[in-house]
């Protein structure tokens, strides 16, 4: 799935790293640079004022 597919089709941004950067970052591998994506996006998310969604993290 590519990450585009991931939030059109509401997969959540979670797979929008696992699609870009799982094999590096996900399943414990980097949780610290997982969650440095997931702060950005939420304060992209609230600067936009939209909801950020559900599953967030890969």
């Amino acid at each position: 799935m590519t990450p585009h597919d991931a939030m059109v089709n509401q997969a959540g941004f979670g797979q929008t790293i696992r699609s870009s950067n799982g094999a590096v970052e996900c399943d414990g591998k980097k949780p610290a640079e997982v969650q440095s994506r997931v702060d950005a996006y939420q304060r992209f998310t609230q600067i936009l004022g939209v909801a950020p969604g559900g599953n967030l993290s890969c």
